[in-house]
């Protein structure tokens, strides 16, 4: 390869090295044009469409709304929260209020017992105080249940032993060895009963 050829060849990779350089600039001016026209594009849009404008502000307004729907929601909420754990610390307020009248009651008749040994007016007393506790524990909602003579029922009932009756056929609750209560629809405590075999 004479001189020649290599000065040719040199020329020709320094122009090919320009084109290049020069396809760069143009790409990279091309980009900051682009750039700039979406900038202006957007300044441009939003002064040339006021729908655009509102449609902004709405979105806005609708986030603020949000945010503030949120916030109410969590004070609700913990509220609520206080309000329930308030209720369950003081559900049985109601039943002792009624019940203090009774230990009233049982105090009388205890301090009344050391001064005398009148066992009847004691016993009287006792009883009396046993029909206010009844009527307050009614007033609730307990009920006790009537278990003898009717089927035995594993719900309701919680058989001890079977015996043998005559009287009853199989299956039937013979005698209640414990009372068992409802409170409104629910089985509080189940009856321990016999049932006949």
């Amino acid at each position: 390869m004479n001189t020649e050829q290599k000065n040719q060849e040199q020329e020709q990779n320094k122009s090919h090295q320009a084109e290049e350089n020069q396809a760069a600039e143009a790409t990279y001016a091309a980009e900051e044009t682009d750039a700039e026209q979406t900038q202006a594009a957007d300044a441009a849009g939003s002064e040339g469409h006021p729908e655009l404008e509102q449609a902004k502000k709405a979105a806005e307004e609708n986030y603020q709304r949000f945010l503030r729907t949120q916030a109410d929601f969590d004070n609700f909420r913990r509220r609520t929260q206080k309000e329930k754990e308030e209720f369950a610390k003081y559900a049985s307020l109601k039943l002792i209020e009624q019940l203090l009248p009774v230990v009233d009651n049982f105090e009388r008749a205890l301090a009344a017992s050391k001064d005398n040994n009148d066992f009847e007016s004691l016993a009287k007393g006792v009883n009396m105080i046993f029909r206010q506790l009844e009527q307050v524990l009614t007033s609730e909602g307990l009920q006790a249940m009537e278990t003898v003579g009717t089927p035995f029922n594993p719900e309701y009932h919680q058989a001890i032993m079977q015996v043998e009756s005559e009287e009853h056929e199989e299956g039937i609750v013979v005698e209640e060895v414990q009372k068992g209560y409802m409170l409104k629809d629910k089985v509080l405590r189940p009856a321990m009963v016999k049932v006949s075999s």
